[in-house]
């Protein structure tokens, strides 16, 4: 039997529910989106059942009766989040060279953390924490990024152009800087206007991944050994 729930607005009815006092349910489009704000703002183990509930003006067991789970939720917001982000990335022009190419592509990814702060914070959250949230992340969304970039970053490994990094070294130099796009009351503090326009937004995008990619390909014309690379970057 189907749980009636209550909403406190932007909300339709359900498809063959009669009545004039049937209660409505939210969109999936609010839901999601509130389900995005909460696990931004609280992280998945303290946005509990109850409080979900009262974010998204539903009763205590919707998410169950909708979903199944907290964590099949979780998926669902993440899911529909991402989804619209990689949707949105620009395409890269195959013909530019291979360091512009790269340039653009974290261009893109910076420019989309802008868009959409709130999945920068529940990635913030997850990366410290083994769970099967982050192997979500990781196979669903990390790894088929690093395959598109690592194609590029390889052949300029290859011409001697940048230097050959591990993995975990290249991401954690790659990802950092996304806090400079979704840490806004920081930003505004070291002088970024109040109201950024889009072209604003866009243009720290482009300064970042300028900074980082003329950062890697410093390097590329003395290729250290791995070990050294591993060792400056613990010491």
């Amino acid at each position: 039997m189907e749980a009636v729930v209550g909403v406190r607005g932007d909300s339709v009815r359900r498809p063959g529910r009669p009545g004039a006092d049937t209660v409505a349910v939210p969109e999936e489009e609010n839901i999601l989106l509130r389900g995005l704000e909460a696990f931004a703002e609280l992280g998945y183990d303290h946005a509990s059942a109850r409080e979900l509930a009262r974010r998204l003006g539903v009763s205590h067991n919707f998410i169950n009766d909708r979903y199944g789970s907290k964590a099949a939720f979780w998926r669902a917001v993440v899911d529909h989040a991402l989804g619209a982000h990689m949707a949105g990335l620009p395409e890269v022009d195959p013909s530019l060279d291979d360091a512009e190419r790269l340039r653009q592509f974290i261009t893109g990814f910076y420019r989309g953390a802008a868009d959409e702060p709130r999945m920068g914070r529940i990635f913030v959250n997850e990366f410290t924490l083994e769970s099967e949230r982050l192997d979500y992340l990781y196979d669903n969304y990390i790894a088929p990024t690093l395959k598109t970039m690592g194609a590029i970053i390889d052949r300029l490994v290859a011409s001697g152009r940048m230097a050959s990094v591990p993995m975990d070294v290249l991401f954690f130099a790659i990802i950092p800087p996304i806090s400079g796009m979704v840490e806004v009351p920081l930003a505004r503090r070291l002088g970024r206007p109040e109201a950024s326009s889009p072209e604003q937004l866009t243009a720290t995008a482009e300064a970042l991944a300028t900074l980082v990619v003329n950062g890697l390909l410093g390097t590329g014309s003395h290729r250290p050994h791995r070990t050294s690379l591993l060792k400056r970057a613990a010491g």
